[in-house]
């Protein structure tokens, strides 16, 4: 399993730890990661993820997983999210 956000597609990044005396060695800078369970309310569904911790804290603040996903870009999204960005608009194509 890559350690990638599913939703924003934040990732590894490398860089230096860098000692008292300025020896540079190679360091990861690992994204927070969670194993998450959101709920969609179009799809009437629980679906879990593994999100960032900062991925989750947006989905909050746009108002759910349904709204993040609408609004979000296609590139950035993993191939599980983008089948649910389009479950979802489907569904809410159907409901207007």
């Amino acid at each position: 399993m890559s350690r990638r956000c599913e939703l924003t597609g934040k990732g590894v990044l490398t860089g230096h730890l860098v000692s008292h005396s300025n020896h540079k060695t190679k360091r990861r800078f690992l994204p927070n990661l969670c194993n998450v369970t959101l709920l969609s309310d179009t799809l009437g569904r629980s679906v879990r993820l593994r999100v960032s911790a900062n991925a989750l804290r947006t989905v909050e603040h746009r108002g759910g997983l349904d709204a993040f996903l609408v609004k979000a870009g296609e590139t950035e999204l993993s191939q599980n999210a983008r089948l649910l960005k389009r479950e979802i608009e489907k569904k809410l194509a159907e409901a207007a």
